[in-house]
């Protein structure tokens, strides 16, 4: 069984920074295998893609609302993906989630799901 745990939320003021850490574990699951990537979805809106990252950890990719704010790192060694979110705006509130198996923008193309972290960011 494999496990996706986020962490790392939580309140924040406009303008600054959370780091959110996932942490994958399972007996049948190398995590240095799998592309990974973050989503979030506030209140009444769609999950949305906020950014991926390939397997080796060469290539990031990231929408348009959050590149140049966040950063998406990881550490195959402890099988951990990072999201670095900086200059925060209230619009980034949401439940993030990270997810494995694609680099790709779809949720539909993941296949494991952590269960979300609030990020709450006050004007």
């Amino acid at each position: 069984q494999v496990q996706l745990v986020e962490s790392g939320g939580g309140l924040v003021q406009a303008g600054g920074s959370l780091r959110l850490s996932c942490a994958a574990s399972g007996r049948t699951f190398t995590f240095s295998s799998y592309s990974m990537g973050w989503f979030r979805q506030a209140p009444g809106k769609e999950r949305e893609f906020v950014g991926s990252i390939s397997w080796g950890g060469r290539t990031a990719y990231y929408a348009e609302s959050v590149r140049g704010r966040f950063a998406i790192n990881r550490d195959n060694a402890k099988n951990t993906v990072y999201l670095q979110m900086n200059s925060l705006k209230p619009e980034d509130t949401a439940v993030y989630y990270c997810a494995a198996g694609s680099v790709e923008r779809t949720p539909a193309n993941y296949v494991y799901w952590g269960q979300g972290t609030q990020v709450t960011v006050s004007s």
